[in-house]
């Protein structure tokens, strides 16, 4: 395992990875903690602040070009933009199983499975895990 590759890389993938990496950490605390207890309200705070840093920073990581400089990972960090907020409301309307539901699927779906896809052979996070 090396950081060079991450180090090397632009501000925006430092940054996305950083806020990434953290929010996944964060993430399984939250998943595994009591809810509706204020540390879970703190922690989701700072979970939420975290994923729209993951969400904002991809629109300036253009490694992958399928559209002109897009790419379908553009299309989750839109997703994910979109579903923030209305998994907030539902947590302030009381509306937990709703706020469940969000919050595990942008969990899973921006977290988990696009992680994933940084692990491919070619991806800088292959050669930070995997090395060169």
């Amino acid at each position: 395992m090396t950081l060079a590759p991450l180090l090397s890389a632009s501000l925006a993938i430092q940054v996305h990875a950083c806020a990434a990496i953290t929010a996944f950490g964060l993430g399984i605390v939250q998943l595994a903690a009591p809810k509706g207890t204020l540390p879970h309200r703190a922690v989701g705070w700072t979970w939420v602040a975290l994923m729209l840093a993951v969400s904002i920073s991809a629109f300036f990581i253009h490694e992958i070009r399928l559209w002109g400089p897009w790419s379908p990972i553009h299309l989750l960090a839109i997703f994910t933009l979109a579903m923030l907020p209305i998994a907030v409301m539902h947590a302030r309307r009381h509306a937990v199983e709703h706020h469940r539901r969000a919050m595990i699927g942008i969990f899973f779906g921006a977290l988990v499975i696009a992680g994933a896809f940084t692990l491919l052979p070619g991806r800088i996070m292959n050669a930070v895990v995997l090395g060169p």
